[in-house]
């Protein structure tokens, strides 16, 4: 599992001329199976992703598409980590 953190490398008004479509490459991500959870940051500076993604070099593929990477508006940090404990809502997420 990962997490990803993007922070932005340009002011919120240039953010938003990409926001539409961030919002929509999330949504695809989404819909493949690659997200679990995403939002802003606060104060907005930027944003987190959780991603069930095995494989590291996949997900840096994967990132490469956000508009936010492709229009040079966010940087990524990946931390990788391994859940070992969680609520019972979210125990599908401990690694096996």
């Amino acid at each position: 599992m990962y997490i990803i953190s993007l922070t932005y490398k340009v002011d919120n008004k240039t953010v938003d001329k990409y926001l539409n479509a961030h919002v929509e490459y999330l949504k695809e991500q989404y819909a493949q199976g690659n997200f679990l959870a995403s939002g802003r940051k606060v104060p907005r500076t930027g944003g987190i992703i959780l991603s069930n993604i095995n494989s590291r070099n996949y997900l840096e593929e994967v990132l490469k598409t956000d508009p936010f990477n492709k229009n040079g508006v966010a940087d990524y940090n990946i931390i990788e980590f391994v859940p070992s404990m969680t609520c019972e809502e979210l125990n599908f997420l401990i690694a096996k």
